[in-house]
């Protein structure tokens, strides 16, 4: 357990914890309650794919944030999407051998204390591979903040995904995670 914030990381059952992943996604990205019946569907698929890491941020036997991710493929909803941004800006080789980062989220009252971070952090070390991809709404956000301080990089903006009005952004990172402080030199677009 954390000292400062009382938060313990463990690994979970995804399916089994989709509805409370789901309940602090919601808060946390301003979900509605068809989003979130539509998003248990694919919760509930992502939990079966090979390789699926899934991780719980616990606040006395409550769930205050989760993370999961699973090795990326091509043929994956998200990776037929992103390809012509991410070809177009010469980074079609971050769709293979790369960890995707799925779902991230914090309950807003615990945010700012390093969850977020220990999450990715976990996630990416479990994960056995040498480079990270993620997409994150392309604004000036805390989430991006975070991404950027680990040492994620800008892949693709303004990328749009059917079925929402927002934009976002692919970032991509190399493994292990930076520390604070350091400096990542190699460019996103190094293997």
């Amino acid at each position: 357990m954390d000292q400062l914030t009382g938060v313990t990381i463990e690994d979970i059952d995804l399916a089994a914890w989709a509805p409370q992943a789901l309940d602090v996604q919601a808060v946390a990205f301003g979900l509605t309650p068809e989003e979130v019946a539509v998003r248990l569907h694919i919760v509930g698929r992502h939990a079966q794919q090979p390789g699926v890491i899934a991780l719980g941020a616990m606040s006395g036997g409550r769930l205050v944030g989760f993370g999961y991710g699973m090795p990326n493929q091509r043929e994956h909803w998200w990776s037929t999407v992103i390809e012509p941004y991410l070809v177009a800006r010469g980074y079609g080789d971050w769709l293979d051998g790369v960890f995707a980062i799925t779902e991230l989220h914090v309950l807003p009252e615990y945010q700012g204390q390093g969850i977020g971070s220990r999450l990715i952090r976990t996630l990416c070390e479990r994960s056995g591979l040498d480079r990270s991809i993620l997409s994150a709404i392309d604004a000036e956000t805390p989430a991006r903040r975070l991404y950027r301080s680990l040492g994620y990089q800008d892949l693709a903006r303004a990328v749009h995904f059917p079925a929402t009005d927002r934009l976002y952004a692919v970032m991509g990172a190399r493994l292990p995670l930076r520390r604070p402080g350091s400096v990542q030199t190699a460019p996103a677009n190094s293997r």
